[in-house]
């Protein structure tokens, strides 16, 4: 048995390794976005609408999506239940992004499948400090996945 296991990344490691995709339609909303994530120190990569968004997803996974509910062509609620319903990407931490504050709205936020939410105008302090938390989240996810898998192939082994 060969061990291939790996130091675990310290959290500002992790920061900086993740990859943020930012959807939003409005342009200044998206540019925002991106400007006030340059204090997270990851990489952003912007989509203006939900296929976008979608496209980027099936070429390669994000560590976090930032997802504007109201846009054209198709809602965040969509892209959202789209991410859920794909085995691959049902994991994919996502906030949603709204101007949306009725209780109906933020339930369908969260019927949708979305992990939480900040309203429009958005706080850059609350921002990020959320993403934050979120990929400290995911990171802690994909560690103890890790584990497991590894913990399951020394019990096969060990047979």
């Amino acid at each position: 048995m060969t061990k291939t296991t790996t130091k675990p990344k310290k959290v500002d490691e992790v920061l900086k390794t993740a990859t943020i995709l930012v959807v939003d339609d409005n342009e200044q909303n998206l540019e925002l976005l991106q400007a006030y994530l340059e204090d997270v120190h990851c990489r952003t990569i912007p989509a203006r609408d939900g296929i976008a968004a979608l496209e980027i997803i099936k070429k390669s996974i994000p560590d976090l999506v930032l997802l504007d509910v109201m846009m054209p062509k198709m809602s965040g609620f969509e892209v959202c239940r789209r991410i859920r319903s794909n085995p691959a990407t049902a994991s994919l931490p996502v906030i949603m992004v709204t101007a949306l504050n009725e209780l109906g709205d933020i339930e369908r936020a969260i019927d949708s499948g979305t992990d939480d939410f900040l309203s429009k105008p958005v706080n850059k302090l609350e921002l990020i400090t959320r993403v934050k938390t979120m990929l400290k989240l995911k990171h802690l996810s994909d560690e103890l996945e890790r584990t497991l898998a590894y913990l399951s192939e020394v019990e096969k082994q060990a047979r």
